[in-house]
C-alpha cells in the first residue's frame, strides 16, 4: 500500500544562468542554501561563492564515470549539483537521469540558453532547430543547414562561431548570417552579428550561443530531407545504393525515431547515413570489410552530417556479435556467405525489420530461400535513365535489383 511516503532524493539539480543567485528563483536560493555539499563547473561555484555556506566541490574530469562514486561518497548529506541553464535541455540533468535514474534526483529548472536567445532574437522557438556542439562534431550542423531555416547552435566555446562561419562558406553558405549571443542573461550579456563568408569577428566569451539564418550562395548544394538523395552526394567507388533503389529501400527498413540499424556490407554508406537523416535520434551500424571504404563511409557521414555514424571494418558475420542490438537490418553486401542472414535474423527483437538487395542470379536465389524461411515479400526494381543516343535520348537500363524485406 502507498502510505504517500516519498525518498528524498539523492541529490537536487538547480539550475543556474550568467545572472548568477540573483536570477534563481526563491526555491532554487534556499535549496542551495539549505545544501551541505554543492557539485558543480568553477564557473557555476563561483556564481553561489559567497552566497551558501555548502562545501563546493568542483565536478572531476570525466564526469561520467565518477557520478555514481560521488553521490555514494555524499550519501546521506543534502547535495545539490548545478547545471547550467535548463538541466534538462542538453544539461546535467539528463546525464544524471540516465546515470542515476530519475527517481534518485529532483531538478529545479532555470530559463535554458534557447530560450533566452529566442527572445533575444524574436525568433518562435518551436520553429527553430537546435543543434549541440558541445563535446560534438561540428559536421553535425550540415543535417539541418537549408535556405531559410533558422538554427541555434549551443556552442563548444569561443572558438565556436569561426568555426561554424568556415563550414558554412565552404559548403556553400557563405550568405547565412551568424549571431553570437554571449553571457545570456548576466551582465555581461553581448550580441555580434555577421555574415559566415566575411567572418571577422575575434574570439570573445566561452559561454555563447550562435544564431544561424541560413542562406546558399548561388550553385549551393541543397539536400532534401526525404530519402533518395542524389548519388552524386557520395564519394563511391560504384558500390553504392543507387538513388532510386535507396529510396524504396529506406522505405522498406521504415526507421523510427531512437531506432538502430545494421548496415551490412555498407559499400559507401549510404544506407545507413539517410537512416541516420531521418530522424536526429536515429542512429546506425555501418558494416565493411575494406577499410578504405570505412574510411569513405566516415567522410560521407560528415559531409551528409551525421558524424556520429558508427563504422565497423570487419567481415560478417564475426563482427556482429559484439554490435548493439538493431531495430533493423540492411544487408547490401554478404548475402551469400554463410551465416551472415542467419546471424542478422538471431538478432533482431520481435517487430524487427530486415531487408536485403541482391542484383546477382545466386543473390536472388538466396533471396527467394529467405522468403521461403522466413516470409515476407520480394520486389524486384529496374530503373532506367534517359542518355544520350546521338543527337537523341535513349533508355539505358540499370541491372534489376530484388529487394527482400520481412517483419520479425
Amino acid at each position: 500500500m502507498d502510505t504517500g511516503a516519498h525518498e528524498e532524493p539523492a541529490v537536487t539539480v538547480v539550475g543556474i544562468g550568467a545572472d548568477g543567485w540573483s536570477g534563481l528563483a526563491g526555491t532554487a536560493q534556499e535549496t542551495l542554501a539549505a545544501a551541505e555539499v554543492i557539485l558543480g563547473g568553477p564557473r557555476q561555484l563561483d556564481l553561489v561563492a559567497g552566497k551558501v555556506e555548502a562545501e563546493l566541490v568542483a565536478w572531476p574530469s570525466p564526469l561520467v564515470p565518477a557520478l555514481p562514486g560521488l553521490l555514494e561518497e555524499y550519501s546521506g548529506r543534502r547535495l545539490c549539483a548545478l547545471a547550467s541553464g535548463d538541466p534538462m535541455f542538453f544539461g546535467l540533468g539528463a546525464t544524471l537521469a540516465r546515470t542515476v535514474g530519475a527517481e534518485r534526483m529532483h531538478v529545479i529548472a532555470h530559463p535554458s540558453s534557447v530560450t533566452l536567445a529566442c527572445a533575444r532574437l524574436g525568433w518562435p522557438s518551436e520553429d527553430v532547430d537546435v543543434v549541440s556542439i558541445v563535446g560534438r562534431p561540428v559536421e553535425r550542423l550540415r543535417r539541418s543547414v537549408s535556405p531559410g531555416r533558422r538554427i541555434l547552435v549551443l556552442s563548444a566555446g569561443a572558438a565556436s562561431p569561426a568555426l561554424l562561419a568556415a563550414q558554412l562558406t565552404a559548403d556553400g553558405f557563405g550568405p547565412s548570417r551568424l549571431t553570437v549571443l554571449e553571457q545570456l542573461g548576466g551582465p555581461g550579456e553581448r550580441l555580434y552579428s555577421g555574415t559566415a563568408r566575411d567572418w571577422l569577428h575575434p574570439e570573445g566569451d566561452a559561454l555563447n550561443v550562435v544564431a544561424v539564418e541560413c542562406a546558399a550562395a548561388p550553385g549551393a548544394r541543397v539536400h532534401g530531407e526525404v530519402p533518395g538523395l542524389p548519388d552524386e552526394a557520395y564519394d563511391h567507388d560504384g558500390q553504392l545504393t543507387k538513388r532510386e533503389v535507396r529510396a524504396v529501400t529506406l522505405a522498406h527498413l521504415a526507421p523510427r525515431p531512437g531506432q538502430t540499424l545494421w548496415d551490412v556490407g555498407a559499400g559507401a554508406g549510404s544506407i545507413a547515413v539517410e537512416w541516420m537523416r531521418a530522424h536526429r535520434s536515429c542512429w546506425a551500424v555501418a558494416v565493411e570489410v575494406h577499410p578504405e571504404r570505412a574510411q569513405r563511409i566516415r567522410r560521407n557521414a560528415a559531409a551528409l552530417g551525421v558524424p556520429a555514424l558508427q563504422v565497423v571494418t570487419g567481415r560478417a558475420p564475426a563482427v556482429l556479435a559484439d554490435l548493439p542490438q538493431p531495430d533493423a537490418v540492411f544487408i547490401g553486401g554478404g548475402l551469400t556467405r554463410p551465416g551472415v542472414l542467419e546471424a542478422c535474423v538471431e538478432a533482431l527483437p520481435p517487430g524487427g525489420r530486415l531487408v536485403a538487395n541482391g542484383v546477382t542470379v545466386e543473390s536472388e536465389a538466396a533471396l527467394a530461400a529467405a522468403r521461403e524461411r522466413f516470409g515476407g515479400t520480394l520486389v524486384r526494381l529496374q530503373v532506367a535513365r534517359a542518355e544520350p543516343v546521338g543527337g537523341f535520348l535513349g533508355w539505358k537500363p540499370a541491372m534489376p535489383v530484388t529487394i527482400w524485406s520481412t517483419d520479425l
